[in-house]
């Protein structure tokens, strides 16, 4: 009999700790009670799952998803993030596909490490799979006076409606994955179009 722990698999032969299991639990009810998601939850699994604390009262559920998955995982992801949002109620849930940052290789090796696993490419896949179903149109860099930067993104306002209320959402789980600061925008008229900080030094 299929249970609830088949749409989920830790790395590593690890086992799910309660929050984990919930989450399966909610995917394995969706599968036997959603007509419209059956067919596709069948052979979709989860790697790990957790609770963050954004501010104030505000939470979200980040779900990490196997990298050769995600794309399957995108094909329903509208309607599976609001199927769950129902059953965590009062939480955003992300869907981030299970990445790894691989180590520059030692000088003088021959291995070349793979440009999907550097740092930056992994920090950028994020930032794309964080904000999905909208697109990123714009990037920038700022630079404030103390030194400190921060990273404006500005979406596609095609998905304002779908996107707008989850936004403090995006900064928070952003910074808690990569450490980064970052502000999410939609864009306006280029006159108005300013960085946070008077002191703009950088533009991407």
């Amino acid at each position: 009999m299929y249970t609830a722990r088949r749409n989920i698999h830790k790395e590593k032969g690890l086992e799910p700790d309660d929050f984990e299991e919930s989450v399966a639990q909610a995917l394995f009810d969706l599968e036997n009670s959603n007509q419209e998601l059956k067919s596709d939850l069948r052979d979709l699994f989860i790697n790990s799952a957790k609770q963050v604390d954004i501010s104030g009262s505000r939470k979200a559920v980040i779900i990490h998803v196997p990298y050769r998955l995600h794309k399957a995982f995108r094909k329903i992801h509208p309607r599976l993030v609001r199927e769950l949002e129902k059953k965590f109620s009062g939480k955003d849930v992300i869907m981030i596909a299970t990445r790894h940052i691989l180590r520059p290789p030692k000088k003088g090796t021959a291995v070349a490490r793979p440009r999907n696993s550097t740092l930056t490419t992994v920090h950028e896949a994020i930032l794309e799979d964080l904000v999905y179903p909208a697109e990123i149109v714009r990037k920038r860099v700022c630079f404030r006076l103390d030194g400190s930067r921060i990273m404006q993104v500005y979406l596609d306002p095609k998905e304002r409606n779908n996107t707008e209320y989850k936004l403090e959402t995006f900064n928070g789980v952003y910074e808690k994955l990569t450490g980064k600061e970052v502000v999410f925008e939609y864009p306006v008229q280029e006159s108005a179009s300013e960085c946070i900080e008077a002191a703009c030094l950088g533009v991407i």
